[in-house]
């Protein structure tokens, strides 16, 4: 118990400090993480496991449909590829079906991909203008 008390609080400080595109980027690798190991259970056969892993990749979508600023043009274009791709997750656990799973797993990760550059170029915009001042 001990070992893992230093872990759990890294990651409490990690959340907690995170900027609001940070945390959405944590929400991606979850989610990622969420539904490569429900397709591991799949292929292992444990149903039991598969089920609760890809509801942890719903629940993720779900939060990032909740949070989407609609107020922003892009944020609209969104919505419809978030419902997609929990309609993808949720078909995947019902039929045991990789394929959605991985076409879930595919838009995730590209969008994960680009967030991560957002937030890149996000820094860099920052820290130059920074140095000019």
């Amino acid at each position: 118990m001990s070992i893992k008390r230093p872990y759990q609080t890294y990651r409490d400080n990690a959340v907690n400090t995170a900027s609001g595109g940070e945390l959405t980027l944590m929400l991606y690798n979850g989610c990622i993480k969420f539904i490569k190991q429900g397709i591991k259970d799949i292929e292992s056969g444990n149903i039991e496991a598969k089920n609760t892993n890809i509801q942890k990749a719903q629940k993720i979508i779900q939060e990032l449909m909740v949070t989407l600023d609609t107020s922003v043009e892009i944020a609209q274009q969104f919505m419809p590829l978030y419902e997609y791709i929990l309609h993808q997750l949720k078909e995947g656990n019902i039929k045991n079906d990789i394929a959605h799973l991985e076409e879930a797993l595919n838009y995730v990760t590209e969008f994960r991909d680009t967030w991560k550059q957002v937030i890149k170029q996000t820094r860099q915009t920052r820290y130059a203008q920074g140095a000019q001042v």
